[in-house]
């Protein structure tokens, strides 16, 4: 299991878990409707997004769901803000796959902030998680999101199908990508 607290470079970004003093930063992202579109989290108001931390931070005691907080730290005369979230979903470590997500804040959409975090979040599990056997990576959105396709293309992940819709949990159609392991050289 990664240790604690774990956290990635990419760029000016920073991925870290997320924390209680994330909470109201997060009710105020989700305020987007674009958000509220896209991704499934009940987050309404403060108290349901420190609800929401509390069980990304379970994940990592469990050690099956690896949520992290994307924040934009190294841009010179701004404070730190937080921008997005990516997620190592790996509850089946004997299957060999692993699911990852994201999503970002309207401020960061279309400034690479997905992209380099997708690329962070998965060279980071590779690296981590190939000698448990990790060979395999699956990403899946709502087929309708074409943002996302791209930032998963441009992440390598390869458009591998499409997963039919499951109300109610998932009432969409949804694109499957995937990305493997590098192999060794």
């Amino acid at each position: 299991m990664p240790p604690t607290p774990l956290h990635l470079a990419a760029g000016t970004l920073t991925l870290r878990p997320w924390s209680p003093e994330d909470s109201a930063g997060l009710a105020e992202l989700f305020q987007d409707e674009a958000m509220r579109r896209w991704v499934s989290a009940a987050v309404h108001d403060e108290a349901s997004a420190a609800r929401w931390v509390t069980a990304q931070q379970r994940g990592w005691e469990t050690g099956d769901r690896f949520a992290f907080a994307v924040q934009e730290t190294g841009v010179p005369g701004s404070a730190p803000r937080l921008v997005g979230h990516a997620v190592l979903k790996y509850a089946a470590r004997d299957s060999g796959s692993a699911e990852v997500g994201y999503w970002t804040a309207a401020p960061a959409r279309g400034r690479g902030v997905a992209h380099r975090a997708l690329t962070a979040l998965t060279d980071w599990a590779f690296e981590a998680f190939t000698r448990e056997g990790l060979t395999r990576l699956e990403l899946v959105h709502r087929v309708g999101n074409a943002a996302s396709c791209r930032v998963a293309e441009k992440a390598g992940f390869a458009l591998t199908g499409v997963l039919p819709a499951a109300p109610p949990a998932f009432p969409l159609d949804g694109h499957v990508h995937e990305r493997h392991a590098p192999t060794a050289a």
